[in-house]
């Protein structure tokens, strides 16, 4: 069975220019009729395109056009119909936010990487942290903190000090980002089905914006944070460099 391909690229020339040739080379079915789609650019793309398609049951296999290129497979020109035959296919589950502002308004978004709430003025903020209804911390004083996948736990939370979580490990990170009180608390490790709430305590005075995968929502006075198992995103990996291999080789650089 030959495999219907379409190729979306990123604004960059460098990627127009590879979406150019490898459409003129292997045909380009458009992303209505595609098996597989092949998304060149960086990770910031790759997450647009993986958000873009999420109501959609398609593989997607990114090749790299931009900087650091961890969910991207290297770029080459030849031999793609073998390539994306012999991938290997990763199934990850985004966050759901749900999240109130001070005026009441709800907004929703969902997270690949990781829902983080972070302080929008000059003072900390100050957070209350509920897991699956029980109070875990009565007040969080931070410049924010983060709830990660294991896709996203080598991004934003691992720069923040959190953990690197294998594929498959089913659980999520919850990470503090600069923590002042309490002093030694930098975070935890939470079942995947768990159920997060943030509440922002004195909002008005120390305002806290929320964030679902580079989708702002400001002034936020709670926010919901739970794992989507009803969508699945199927990322393609070239053979020895799926994500579990990056995840485990991200920890020995």
């Amino acid at each position: 069975m030959t495999l219907r391909i379409a190729f979306t690229a990123s604004d960059s020339p460098l990627a127009q220019e590879a979406g150019a040739r490898l459409a003129a080379r292997y045909g380009d079915v458009g992303l209505d009729r595609a098996d597989v789609i092949v998304a060149l650019g960086g990770d910031g793309f790759m997450l647009q395109t993986l958000h873009a398609t999420e109501t959609r049951d398609v593989q997607v296999y990114g090749m790299n056009r931009g900087t650091v290129g961890f969910l991207m497979n290297a770029y080459a020109e030849n031999d793609l119909p073998e390539r994306l035959a012999a991938a290997e296919e990763t199934v990850i589950n985004p966050l759901h936010m749900r999240a109130t502002t001070v005026d009441g308004r709800v907004e929703e978004a969902l997270a690949i990487n990781e829902v983080s709430l972070l302080r929008a003025g000059p003072q900390a903020a100050k957070l209350r942290i509920l897991v699956d209804g029980r109070e875990r911390l009565d007040e969080l004083v931070c410049d924010g903190a983060l709830v990660a996948t294991p896709a996203g736990s080598t991004a934003y939370n691992y720069s923040a000090h959190g953990p690197v979580l294998p594929i498959g490990s089913e659980v999520l990170a919850l990470t503090a980002i600069a923590p002042f009180r309490p002093r030694r608390w930098r975070g935890a490790l939470l079942p995947k089905r768990a159920q997060v709430v943030f509440e922002v305590l004195d909002a008005a005075k120390r305002p806290v914006m929320a964030d679902a995968d580079s989708r702002p929502v400001p002034n936020v006075a709670r926010v919901e944070i739970r794992s989507e198992p009803g969508v699945r995103h199927r990322i393609l990996f070239d053979p020895g460099h799926g994500l579990e291999e990056r995840l485990l080789r991200e920890q020995f650089v």
